[in-house]
């Protein structure tokens, strides 16, 4: 199950930077027909445009609906609202705290220092 969502994730994640290249593999595919009948400059050869123009306007509208999605995403994100209302002041509740004057342990906490002679790098040879 975890990598049937895992495999649903990764698609859905990959598949936006995908659909640019879908458009220019459209885009070589049918570079004829897109010339002939959907090029803006097709009245002006000299120009040897051949359909790029076509290419650029569908490849920013791509781009500005995936912008889109993403903005409205980041724009629908729920807020997580931690504290409803302010607190004005803090009440103690009085409790019998009995305060040991003499503390002893038992047994004698002992400092360990690290021999010095491990911190010296090896000699070069």
């Amino acid at each position: 199950m975890r990598t049937i969502i895992v495999y649903i994730w990764l698609i859905t994640t990959i598949l936006p930077t995908f659909s640019q290249w879908g458009t220019i593999a459209y885009y070589q595919i049918n570079k004829a027909y897109i010339t002939r009948v959907l090029c803006e400059n097709r009245d002006k050869p000299q120009m040897h445009c051949n359909g790029k123009c076509y290419l650029a306007k569908k490849l920013k509208e791509q781009q500005d609906k995936q912008d889109k999605q993403t903005s409205d995403r980041v724009q629908n994100i729920p807020l997580l609202q931690l504290f409803a209302t302010p607190v004005s002041s803090f009440e103690f509740l009085a409790t019998d705290f009995t305060l040991c004057q003499e503390c002893s342990f038992p047994y004698q906490l002992a400092s360990y220092l690290a021999p010095l002679s491990i911190l010296v790098p090896p000699p070069c040879a």
